[in-house]
């Protein structure tokens, strides 16, 4: 009997090798859990591009969206681990949902870690009506108003829901959250002057800063942005410490073989490092992450750490979802 364990267990270990020596094979699809268009979207489709000249073969982007995300990211983790399926997210679906959502999986064991993407800094934007011409005098009309000032969010446990929540502890504002389907419709609402501020992902926000129709404060960075050079950060702003980034990342399935995750995170690192994607992601507004942290051991790492921050702050808040 022992033998013949030994015997299966060798097999299994050769089957797998001779996958991972061959892999891919045919086309290798990318579950992102957002609707098509979106910043993150947009990444995801960049980097697929050129990850297939390293791979030899497509990268179809599939969007699967609902529940913040948690939809996609369970077909994700329910696919076979073979390198097939690559789960792509952010902060909000591979953190954030696990302090708001009854998963049914468990976002560290049940994916194995690829790779750190490029993060969006967020940016804080308020209806022009709002008379504040800086952060601090933001800060100040905020705490003067007789009812909670209205924050638009994408919904329960999105980044920009996120950045809210840390915007009432770091400032001790209370905010009236308003939720919508997406950053775009609350943006719109924000232009139309119906809902007062939104702490939102820099590349969604800025081009209606750039056409005057909201006014921007600070960005959540120790850095200036590079398409925002001329909004300052919170630590100049008068908000020091309120930093953070909505960062993304790619997972397979639990038990995807280790070679075909070392292939990936190559591919994907490839793709980061190429000039010409590094000129379109900048141009979303992202930040590359530094050279040292796109092993998968570093996001693995990064995910649990941000869980350990984040977890806690939003189960205080008491998030609830329909």
């Amino acid at each position: 009997m022992r033998r013949l364990v030994l015997a299966v267990l060798a097999m299994l270990a050769f089957t797998g090798a001779g996958l991972a020596q061959t892999y891919p094979t045919h086309p290798i699809t990318v579950i992102v859990p957002f609707a098509a268009g979106g910043p993150s979207d947009a990444m995801a489709r960049v980097l697929g591009e050129r990850m297939k000249q390293s791979l030899g073969e497509v990268l179809l982007i599939e969007n699967v969206t609902g529940a913040g995300g948690s939809i996609g990211v369970g077909r994700a983790v329910r696919s076979a681990p073979d390198g097939y399926t690559v789960s792509f997210g952010h902060l909000g679906t591979h953190v954030a949902n696990g302090a708001i959502y009854k998963l049914g999986y468990d976002l560290v064991t049940d994916l194995e870690p690829v790779v750190l993407l490029p993060s969006n800094p967020m940016i804080i934007v308020s209806k022009n009506a709002v008379p504040a011409k800086s952060l601090k005098e933001l800060l100040e009309w905020l705490k003067s108003r007789p009812q909670p000032p209205t924050a638009g969010t994408a919904g329960a446990g999105s980044g920009s829901h996120i950045a809210g929540l840390y915007f009432e502890n770091v400032s001790g504002i209370k905010l009236q959250y308003v939720p919508y389907r997406g950053t775009g419709p609350a943006l719109n609402d924000l232009v139309a002057g119906q809902i007062d501020i939104i702490v939102d992902q820099t590349s969604n926000s800025i081009n209606q800063v750039r056409a005057g129709n909201i006014r921007a404060y600070a960005v959540t960075d120790s850095k200036r942005v590079e398409n925002a050079k001329d909004v300052p950060t919170v630590d100049e702003a008068g908000l020091p410490g309120f930093h953070m980034t909505l960062w993304s990342g790619l997972w397979v399935p639990k038990g995807t073989p280790k070679e075909i995750v070392a292939k990936l995170n190559k591919a994907a690192v490839e793709a980061l490092n190429d000039p010409a994607v590094q000129k379109q992601l900048e141009n979303l507004g992202l930040q590359m992450p530094p050279k040292d942290q796109l092993t998968p051991e570093a996001l693995g790492s990064w995910q649990k750490a941000e869980i350990a921050k984040w977890w806690p702050m939003i189960k205080a808040a008491n998030v609830k979802v329909d």
